[in-house]
């Protein structure tokens, strides 16, 4: 993936600045991320700290369009100046692939953290974002449950791998497979908060059932509670009649999770994805793009009642 380049409206947008580059003080026509970043620290417009966020994007069903979701909320994170990280889990690597790179291409995954006791500093990658980085995933990722079985503390391996980076981010998101195991129980532990994706149909309720149901457990055996649990709705289409039905069953069962923005089916978000790009860079101005924008808007406010008075959001440490 080329590395991305930004109009001055769009920089504006991103630092705060009033909207029209002769009041905003932006002298150029586009900028690329790395000059919006130095631009960031030369004016010193980050944003409001959020403390230190560890957050799961995590669904046992299939198909919900999880890793889209939360490769572009993670994106969009980084523009609007957090530094992120972005832990690909999923053997299939698609949380690679979505920020334009193949995890083939890569020696190192988190199983080397995991299971070998490589430092996870040795694994982090750069992305086209100077303030967004990743663990990649391949296919060796595949034996990372069989591998932790026989350890000790097998359910902490990613909590304490992580405290040797985690204060270089504002926020680390992990993209988990469709599935129960050993690394989802690691990422669990790990998370302050859980996103779970779902789409508008009955399916999605078995799923939900059994996933809160796990973090019930969590919090009654390992005594580990999750800041916030968010259920958003994925890739709705409001002409299905089955759509909106469970869309209404969700309120009904699920009315302090779910949150109330929707993230509506967009053929340019599923498209972006497949070509390795965040939509943010296909197509800012998609369905996918603005729904994706209002759910990191209505998140927000929630987490910094959670931030320390005065916390630093750590943005200065990158480059």
């Amino acid at each position: 993936m080329d590395a991305p380049t930004y109009s001055s409206k769009q920089v504006a947008e991103m630092l705060g600045l009033p909207p029209k580059s002769s009041a905003s003080g932006l002298k150029q026509d586009s900028y690329t991320a790395d000059e919006v970043w130095a631009l960031r620290k030369e004016l010193g417009r980050y944003p409001p700290s959020i403390g230190r966020r560890r957050q799961l994007f995590l669904n046992f069903k299939g198909g919900t369009g999880k890793t889209s979701l939360s490769t572009s909320y993670a994106w969009r994170l980084a523009e609007l100046g957090y530094t992120v990280l972005l832990v690909d889990l999923d053997s299939q690597g698609h949380a690679t692939k979505c920020l334009g790179f193949e995890g083939e291409d890569f020696d190192k995954t988190l199983l080397n953290v995991l299971v070998r006791k490589s430092p996870l500093s040795e694994v982090i990658q750069q992305s086209a974002l100077p303030n967004l980085q990743f663990v990649p995933s391949n296919l060796t990722m595949s034996t990372v449950d069989l591998a932790l079985m026989p350890m000790a503390g097998r359910e902490f391996k990613l909590r304490n791998a992580l405290k040797e980076v985690e204060g270089q981010y504002d926020v680390i998101v992990f993209d988990a497979p469709p599935s129960f195991g050993l690394l989802n129980l690691n990422a669990l532990m790990a998370a302050n908060d859980l996103f779970v994706p779902v789409l508008a149909d009955f399916l999605s309720f078995h799923g939900l059932k059994l996933l809160f149901e796990t973090v019930q457990s969590l919090e009654e055996d390992l005594n580990h509670v999750l800041d916030h649990v968010y259920i958003v709705v994925n890739s709705f289409n409001a002409t299905f009649k089955l759509a909106k039905e469970a869309l209404e069953a969700l309120q009904t069962h699920y009315p302090e999770f779910l949150l109330p923005t929707i993230i509506r089916q967009c053929t340019k978000f599923a498209q972006a994805s497949s070509e390795g790009r965040p939509v943010f860079v296909a197509d800012p101005s998609s369905k996918g793009a603005t729904d994706i924008e209002a759910l990191i808007q209505n998140v927000l406010p929630r987490l910094r009642v959670n931030a320390a008075p005065g916390s630093d959001t750590g943005t200065q440490q990158v480059g």
